[in-house]
């Protein structure tokens, strides 16, 4: 025998045993996955079969910012039930508006189930407090936290410098909230400029004082020569001074007598 052809011969029963043995592995692979194959059927028609599709499985339509009447003929007539199950104050939507619902929209259900609707009871609605007169330092804590906004103006008035004078709404209105409420204030009494009586008679200058809205508080004699009898020589305040309505003024007459009057 010689050498080279027993090295051929070892050559190939190594080819032939290295066949044997990939052929051995992929016959393992094919059964394993023919046995998974077939668990998997077998579980999932006998042991855990998946279900059936359920018959009258429909989509879910939207009934938001529909009355909640409406709402309820519309779930009737897909075979459903409408039941309002809560409720509660919103700001801006009105009475009776829908405004969630389960399921919501595009979630599956069937005929015969429940959908739960919640419902609008529409904003809460306030009188606006009476605070007309009162100083705007004690009329702003009773408007906010009455739930109204305040937006602040001012006219002229014969009312005390930061009184009240207006609300808009009025007192008493019933209103939505949240509600804005202008709030005018009093600029105070306009002022008067203080004329100059004195040289003229005392009747004469009392029908000016009384006209302007002063009060003459204080009528005092002094003795006089001559032509100032009887005029104003000197006046409280001075000429010129800016008063309010209603203050005092106090004149002083000439007269052959001295004395005062009030």
């Amino acid at each position: 025998m010689k050498l080279g052809s027993s090295i051929r011969r070892r050559r190939v029963k190594k080819r032939q045993v290295s066949l044997r043995g990939w052929r051995g592995v992929l016959t393992g692979a094919l059964l394993l996955l023919s046995g998974l194959g077939s668990g998997y059927i077998f579980s999932t028609k006998v042991w855990f079969p998946v279900p059936e599709p359920e018959q009258n499985v429909l989509e879910m339509t939207n009934i938001r910012d529909l009355d909640y009447r409406e709402a309820i003929e519309r779930v009737d007539g897909l075979g459903l039930h409408g039941l309002v199950a809560d409720s509660f104050r919103h700001p801006t939507a009105i009475y009776g508006r829908v405004l969630g619902q389960n399921p919501l929209p595009g979630q599956l259900y069937s005929v015969g189930d429940t959908v739960e609707m919640t419902v609008s009871l529409g904003p809460i609605r306030r009188s606006v407090p009476d605070v007309t007169r009162l100083h705007l330092e004690a009329a702003l804590p009773v408007l906010e936290s009455s739930g109204f906004a305040t937006v602040i103006d001012s006219l002229d008035a014969d009312l005390p410098l930061g009184q009240v004078v207006e609300l808009i709404p009025e007192p008493g209105t019933l209103v939505d909230l949240p509600m804005e409420v202008r709030v005018a204030i009093s600029k105070g009494p306009s002022l008067i400029s203080m004329p100059f009586l004195r040289g003229l008679e005392q009747e004469r200058g009392e029908e000016i004082i009384d006209s302007l809205g002063l009060v003459v508080d204080e009528i005092t004699s002094i003795f006089r020569f001559g032509r100032d009898q009887g005029r104003i020589v000197e006046q409280r305040p001075m000429a010129d001074s800016l008063i309010e309505p209603g203050s005092g003024v106090s004149i002083v007459v000439g007269r052959r007598s001295g004395g005062s009057r009030k």
